[in-house]
């Protein structure tokens, strides 16, 4: 059994995310709470439950962050199950740069896909 206990996405962790979104669509996007439970390291088989951020951007896109730690993100996004995408960083220890970072690649991933860059 696991005791490990990460603490839920504070009011600040939430704004963040909800006001980085809506600079980025240029309207209130519906972010959902969720938990997850992960492998918080490589080498463990033991999954601990984790609070995470869920959203559909306006073209379809899925988005998670998953909180593994006090101030520790980590954060991907997939189209299908069989399309799915990390940002390359392992763990960040900053909200701002985690979804500013997933936003940025996802953008610059659908730019190349579009044959735009």
């Amino acid at each position: 059994m696991n005791d490990l206990q990460i603490s839920d996405w504070s009011e600040n962790e939430l704004w963040v995310v909800e006001t980085t979104t809506k600079e980025r669509w240029g309207e209130k996007i519906d972010i959902e709470q969720a938990s997850t439970e992960m492998r918080l390291s490589k080498g463990s088989t033991q999954l601990v439950e984790c609070p995470a951020l869920y959203w559909i951007a306006p073209d379809g896109t899925h988005f998670v962050i998953v909180k593994i730690g006090d101030s520790r993100y980590k954060a991907q996004f997939y189209y299908r199950g069989f399309q799915m995408y990390g940002t390359g960083v392992d763990a960040y220890d900053n909200i701002g740069d985690c979804v500013t970072n997933l936003l940025q690649i996802q953008a610059d991933h659908h730019a190349r896909e579009a044959g735009d860059v």
